[in-house]
């Protein structure tokens, strides 16, 4: 699936896309994950107060720069965006039972950007079993 963040850092709720993956197989799991460096998938809840809290927290983590990266890699001033990704996971896998996920009653599968806006990819795999 194809994304268009449109801030540095950014929620973006995809739990829609992945249920509709999942409602093709009876049971096994679906497996989502970025395909970029300075970007993360991760299960948590969806509450507007705690989302803006979770896009503060991220982006006061880690200082301004200077940073190697900054220097020497085009230039694109992203050094803490990679940083911050160390601390997201780049995939999740949920379980799907009875063509649905499984997920807890506040859980919701976010893609989080962390370099935005930008166009951005995220593939979406079910595996039946």
């Amino acid at each position: 699936m194809e994304i268009r963040t449109k801030k540095r850092i950014e929620f973006a709720d995809i739990t829609e896309e992945v249920e509709r993956a999942a409602a093709k197989i009876k049971s096994g799991v679906a497996c989502i994950t970025t395909k970029h460096t300075t970007t993360g998938i991760k299960i948590m809840e969806s509450e507007a107060g705690l989302l803006r809290d979770y896009e503060r927290a991220l982006a006061n983590v880690l200082p301004k720069p200077p940073y190697e990266h900054d220097r020497s890699h085009c230039g694109d001033g992203n050094a803490d965006a990679h940083l911050k990704a160390l601390f997201l996971p780049s995939s999740e896998c949920v379980p799907v039972e009875n063509y649905k996920l499984v997920l807890g009653t506040w859980q919701r599968v976010f893609f989080v950007e962390l370099d935005g806006p930008k166009e951005r990819s995220v593939t979406i795999k079910v595996l039946e079993g």
